[in-house]
């Protein structure tokens, strides 16, 4: 017996919904299996109402939601897993349809999140976000980075203020910044000092916290994360670099290979080729900008007066001896994707860093390459 489409049952039938987030209300549109919209609505961007209404228990149907990755992306994904439905949270570089749509609005949004997700959720290059206790220890990372360019600020301000007056502050290092100007703040004019003197007190006091931030990254690494040790064998990569690394990537075998961490961190260069025309472009910087931060920051010190003699450094150097243009930027680019790969390695294969690999292979490879020729005028002589 041919079955009645208009009895189908609402469990056999496939909706979709988009929900578009904001601080205080969020566009939810679902589409059933044919693409038509079926729902329209908005709902407080607040547990209690998000969860009445998605609460499977209170009739909702079963639902395929897809929403932007945010700052409400996290929690919201969690909730409406919880209440029995599936989740996709998009990658919002990837949707071009939604930021440079002619008449863009909230509604609009969702309903083309809904469609997208429909059509082929890959199109959405959905991201997974990292555990509760992963993300709380690399909250304890971000603030720090927020405290430190807070102090980096205030000692820019105060040495620009002293210029207008005629004043050039000695060189000195940033934490010992505000002792420096103290202890020469009988050479700074009146007008001056009501603006810089409690601008001090602050930087001192700035000073203190990311101490103390870093006391902790230091001890989480060691008691949480014990193989950001292995990571920090090459020169260059702290606790904080490795402890953010780890945090960030979360798990190793995510990747199908260790090169694919460079792209995942936005260290690749972009790719615009078109028949014969392939343009050098900059970096995605698609990755998370902290942990490339550092990892550049690393790079430059191998690369550096201080840098010690190793293979990333060697290769480093003569990428930044080719002349050109910012070469010693995308030097130290490239050696921070090359560090990224190193450390993934290291942390994959368990394996001690040695900073000579590279160079030791070639040796053997030139050794093995040297003893052709006398072997073949033996076998000739024979």
């Amino acid at each position: 017996m041919k079955k009645n489409t208009t009895q189908v049952s609402r469990r056999e039938v496939r909706f979709t919904a988009g929900l578009d987030v904001s601080d205080k209300y969020s566009y939810l549109a679902v589409l059933d299996s044919s693409g038509e919209l079926v729902e329209e609505s908005r709902v407080p961007t607040t547990r209690k109402a998000l969860g009445a209404r998605f609460s499977r228990d209170k009739g909702a149907r079963p639902l395929t939601v897809v929403i932007e990755v945010g700052t409400h992306s996290r929690w919201i994904s969690r909730l409406l897993e919880e209440c029995g439905h599936k989740v996709i949270v998009a990658n919002p570089r990837y949707l071009r349809l939604i930021f440079e749509n002619d008449s863009k609005n909230d509604r609009s949004d969702a309903e083309s999140l809904a469609r997208v997700g429909r059509m082929d959720p890959k199109l959405l290059h959905p991201i997974k976000h990292r555990g509760d206790r992963a993300h709380a220890d690399l909250t304890v990372i971000r603030s720090r980075d927020v405290v430190v360019k807070s102090r980096t600020k205030l000692v820019n301000h105060v040495r620009g203020v002293a210029k207008a007056f005629g004043v050039r502050l000695k060189k000195c290092s940033t934490p010992s910044f505000h002792r420096r100007v103290r202890e020469s703040i009988d050479s700074l004019p009146e007008g001056l000092k009501p603006a810089v003197v409690p601008l001090l007190d602050i930087l001192e006091q700035l000073t203190r916290e990311i101490d103390r931030f870093d006391r902790l990254v230091e001890k989480t690494a060691r008691d949480k994360y014990p193989e950001t040790e292995r990571l920090s064998q090459p020169v260059g990569v702290g606790p904080l670099t490795s402890l953010a690394y780890v945090l960030t990537l979360e798990d190793p075998h995510r990747f199908s290979g260790s090169r694919k961490v460079g792209s995942y961190l936005g260290l690749r260069t972009r790719r615009d080729q078109s028949g014969g025309r392939d343009p050098q472009l900059r970096i995605t910087k698609a990755g998370d900008s902290l942990v490339s931060r550092l990892l550049v920051g690393s790079a430059q010190y191998i690369l550096g007066p201080f840098g010690p003699d190793c293979d990333l450094r060697r290769w480093g150097l003569k990428l930044a001896a080719r002349g050109g243009k910012n070469a010693k930027k995308r030097a130290a680019v490239a050696v921070a994707r090359k560090l990224a790969v190193l450390l993934h390695r290291l942390w994959i294969t368990g394996e001690d860093y040695d900073p000579f690999r590279n160079a030791k292979r070639m040796e053997k490879r030139l050794e093995a390459m040297s003893q052709i020729p006398a072997q073949a005028g033996l076998l000739k002589a024979s």
